[in-house]
């Protein structure tokens, strides 16, 4: 891991939208190219063990899911690390609060990147499925874009590959993880 900025996937894809994070960033892993180089970690649902990576790296920008009843589905929150610390909000997943809980650890160290959360209102979290509701499929171009888009603020550039690994191609990989595959990323 030689890159400054990491962008980290976390979610559970075994509870439909939770995992969105993930696909989200094996989508980008696979479909663009960054310059300079960009690491893209499977986060899943490390939770405090994601610690290492905020004291690795200057920046970090984490995607995922975030449960606030007061926002409509597939509403998309880009944060600040320290808006994260101050937010008080409803956290329904054990990774929500987590993560939460590991910035404001983190940010009482020597190093703590400068951390952005880019987080989308999912529809279901408790169904038990490999998938992502037909909402947040409406969503999802935008929710990429919006990712992109705080990575070039980052000064991270992107281009699109010529050949293009689909959310379904994407789905299906974490649904039947193979040798040829891996798991997830």
């Amino acid at each position: 891991m030689n890159a400054k900025v990491a962008l980290i996937g976390s979610g559970n894809a075994f509870f439909m939208d939770e995992g969105i994070g993930l696909y989200a960033g094996k989508y980008l892993k696979e479909n663009f190219t960054f310059e300079p180089a960009l690491d893209i970690v499977d986060g899943g649902t490390l939770g405090f063990r994601l610690m290492p990576l905020l004291q690795e790296y200057e920046n970090v920008v984490i995607v995922n899911t975030s449960s606030d009843d007061t926002k409509e589905v597939g509403s998309i929150e880009v944060l600040s690390g320290d808006e994260l610390i101050a937010n008080q909000g409803i956290k329904k997943t054990a990774n929500e609060v987590e993560i939460t809980e590991m910035l404001q650890i983190c940010s009482m160290a020597n190093h703590c990147a400068e951390t952005t959360m880019i987080s989308i209102v999912p529809e279901d979290i408790i169904s038990v499925a490999v998938g992502v509701t037909p909402a947040l499929r409406l969503k999802w171009s935008e929710y990429i874009d919006v990712i992109v888009d705080e990575l070039e603020k980052l000064g991270i550039k992107n281009s699109k590959k010529a050949e293009i690994m689909c959310l379904d191609e994407i789905l299906e990989q974490f649904a039947n993880p193979s040798i040829e595959h891996g798991k997830g990323f």
